[in-house]
């Protein structure tokens, strides 16, 4: 199968044109004209993901994280990034992304951790597409939230401002680094956002509003599923895996 085939169905769910002017999307090592046959799924393209690819056999591999961001200046075994591109390179492997595409796609990043928590009436955060908000179907303690975003977004540890007093009804997320999205949250009245990547000066918040920071992998992990899901149902007979060494980069002692 040509490996624009493959992604089409994915291109279709979060068009390319919707990324941001920054981002890097698309076909970030080979193209939509080489042939492929089996399909790792990560997060991250990392050096133990593409060292995975070599193993299984895998000739195409898609994330959410672009692998190349800026420019590179030279391709050297020197380095994490040039080890990574002259393993794909050298070993005919594709490497394909969808990031912010799929953040700001209708079930995308966001609109997973939305449905994780269960929240009703969704809406967008953000004029740009970047986030949702929405309603909780009942009321919630702030220390049994904290526990259902502990157990549904597999994390031990979370960040947060000071906990609101009241029940928890209406409840902004954003997948990632959603932490310029703040004042957004706190206009669509959600009386908590939750999000990855929160510094220090933006845990003070206004009374009744709050801040989670569940880490930026947790919040959004479950695109790798997402990416799985739709290949699947496209392509029932193609080879399809899910990377099992992307692991979160951040350690926590």
């Amino acid at each position: 199968m040509l490996a624009g085939d493959l992604v089409a169905p994915i291109e279709q769910f979060a068009p390319v044109c919707m990324q941001e002017k920054w981002d890097n999307c698309g076909f970030v090592v080979g193209d939509a004209s080489l042939d492929v046959s089996k399909a790792l799924i990560a997060l991250d393209c990392t050096e133990a993901v593409i060292d995975e690819a070599i193993q299984i056999g895998a000739d195409i591999v898609i994330t959410h994280h672009p692998l190349i961001f800026g420019g590179v200046k030279k391709i050297s075994t020197s380095n994490w990034l040039g080890r990574i591109i002259y393993k794909a390179i050298k070993n005919n492997i594709v490497i394909y992304c969808a990031h912010t595409n799929m953040d700001k796609a209708a079930g995308g990043v966001s609109g997973l951790m939305a449905e994780q928590l269960g929240l009703k009436n969704v809406t967008v955060l953000t004029e740009d597409g970047f986030g949702l908000v929405g309603d909780l179907e009942d009321g919630i303690e702030c220390e049994k939230f904290v526990g259902e975003l502990k157990n549904k977004f597999g994390v031990e540890n979370i960040r947060s401002s000071e906990p609101v007093e009241e029940k928890i009804y209406r409840v902004a997320v954003c997948g990632g680094s959603g932490k310029s999205f703040i004042g957004e949250a706190m206009k669509s009245g959600a009386q908590v956002y939750v999000t990855g990547d929160i510094t220090y000066h933006d845990f003070y918040c206004e009374r009744g509003f709050m801040v989670f920071d569940i880490g930026h992998y947790a919040s959004e992990y479950k695109v790798v599923d997402l990416f799985a899901e739709i290949l699947c149902k496209n392509f029932p007979t193609f080879a399809v895996s899910k990377s099992n060494r992307n692991n979160n980069p951040i350690y926590n002692y």
